[in-house]
């Protein structure tokens, strides 16, 4: 009996991975669901840039109005989701207390939090990507590979932990 209980056990674990290995693409894909209206974008056409030429950041756009910063902004920090705590006095990004840097770190939020899609980038025409890290200070932004790093640790921890325990159930059954 106690063979028996050990076959469907293991049966159990390559079950587990299958079910871990198709949910792998689920958890490294960063995708987000199309949207109904299209928005017409700043951005080039080929969608992600991220993994093409490396990683990337969202900042405000230098040449971009204040009102269109600013409405940005509050919508970012607001309805967009982005968390701007670190905006606020005596967080690590309210020094210099400016709207293009303050914009700047609640735009690199939302972008790295919504898939690092071009799209997640635009705000009306006041945010553009860049290829050099906008950090500064103590204020340090989200790049786009901690998103994917994080993503593919948490996926090897899972493996590691399968392949360890189907290990210890074929010990046990010999």
């Amino acid at each position: 009996m106690k063979r028996k209980e050990l076959m469907i056990m293991h049966g159990l674990l390559i079950l587990g991975w299958f079910i871990i290995g198709s949910a792998a693409g689920r958890i490294t894909q960063q995708e987000k669901a199309e949207s109904v209206t299209p928005i017409p974008a700043l951005s080039p056409p080929e969608g992600n840039m991220t993994f093409i030429n490396g990683v990337t950041w969202c900042v405000a756009r230098p040449g971009a109005s204040q009102e269109d910063l600013q409405n940005a902004l509050d919508w970012a920090c607001g309805p967009g989701g982005a968390d701007c705590s670190q905006l606020q006095p005596g967080g690590r990004c309210y020094q210099p207390n400016t709207l293009l840097t303050h914009a700047s770190y609640a735009f690199n939020i939302f972008y790295q939090q919504n898939g690092n899609s071009d799209i997640a980038c635009n705000f009306g025409g006041a945010g553009a990507l860049v290829k050099r890290d906008p950090s500064f200070g103590s204020c340090k932004f989200l790049a786009s590979e901690t998103s994917a790093a994080a993503s593919s640790a948490m996926l090897g921890r899972a493996w590691t932990a399968m392949v360890a325990a189907s290990l210890i159930v074929l010990w046990l059954m010999v």
